[in-house]
């Protein structure tokens, strides 16, 4: 019998909170483990050296809150305290059992899509939603001359503007902001159905300005709103570039240039309000980097609500 053989017949089991019996999954334990921002590779090679201790040690039955502990020994160990502290932070919070809303604003291809993605993976969120899918739903109910600002894209909802606008509003930021608005009905419907299932998810899309969607009218989950940003005009538009390689020209690429100018409007307004808001706003250079930064600052922010929570003793609610 070969040693990889014998691990298999060793099967560890965890024994959660209520002494359920749990069988051991490497898969499982790494998905919590990137939650400190490792990638998938290192966070595996983290729970295959979690695997191995326990079994060198002959603990093949193990408490769940002994083997968190564990987990975050051998991340002090392999890769340092910053991830450690994630992941302490990341089960802690976790532990309240309310659901994670991240709220990711941004203007037209800063990467948004692309982002939630990876960072979905990293945080085993399985639910994303595009605010561009909400307000294709709602185009389905409300007819063009009904709501016109949501039959356009976001950087020309200028053109279904009905009413004249004082001179000194730029009609760019206006059909935008009508734009939102309206798209944000059908978000805060999305939000509440979160709430009712107790499901982490993850909104994304030009249509999340910060100070539309305000955290305390959502006090049932951790509501943790940022804006991904791309300072450099030159970054801003080669991302359309890249887009049109990697969607083999299914995306309407030279529409995207063509109101490239709005769409940098867009951001402007985008971050004015961020910081007039107090909102996080991430730049995006590379997605490794942009993806780590975007986990530290979800697991932060989320750690910190948690930590305003206290039990009725006055003992905060974290083990």
């Amino acid at each position: 019998m070969t040693a990889e053989e014998g691990k298999r017949r060793q099967r560890i089991t965890i024994l959660d909170e209520e002494r359920h019996r749990v069988p051991f999954s490497k898969g499982l334990t790494a998905n919590a483990i990137m939650a400190s921002g490792l990638s998938p590779g290192k966070a595996y090679s983290v729970a295959s050296d979690l695997e191995e201790r326990l079994i060198e040690e002959g603990r093949l039955e193990v408490q769940a809150k002994e083997l968190r502990r564990i987990i975050y020994d051998i991340l002090m160990e392999k890769a340092g305290e910053h991830y450690a502290a994630n992941y302490w932070r990341y089960i802690s919070f976790s532990s309240l059992n309310k659901p994670l809303v991240v709220l990711m604003g941004g203007s037209t291809g800063v990467g948004k899509s692309t982002i939630a993605t990876m960072l979905a993976n990293r945080l085993s969120i399985v639910r994303i939603v595009s605010t561009d899918a909400v307000r294709e739903v709602m185009r389905a109910f409300f007819s063009q001359r009904l709501m016109p600002a949501i039959h356009t894209s976001s950087f020309d909802a200028d053109s279904a503007l009905i009413h004249p606008l004082p001179p000194e509003v730029d009609p760019v930021v206006a059909g935008f902001r009508e734009q939102s608005l309206s798209v944000l009905v059908g978000v805060r419907a999305i939000i509440n159905r979160a709430l009712k299932e107790g499901t982490h998810i993850i909104i994304e899309g030009a249509h999340i300005v910060p100070g539309f969607i305000a955290p305390e009218q959502f006090p049932e989950a951790f509501i943790v709103p940022l804006v991904v940003k791309v300072e450099d005009e030159k970054l801003h538009r080669s991302h359309f570039y890249i887009r049109e390689v990697e969607t083999q020209g299914t995306r309407p690429f030279q529409r995207y240039i063509a109101y490239f100018e709005n769409i940098r409007k867009i951001q402007d307004y985008i971050l004015h309000m961020a910081e007039r808001t107090g909102t996080k706003a991430i730049e995006c250079v590379d997605l490794d980097t942009t993806v780590s930064e975007t986990v530290d600052y979800i697991i932060n922010a989320a750690y910190g609500m948690a930590m305003k929570e206290k039990a009725p003793n006055g003992v905060t609610q974290l083990t």
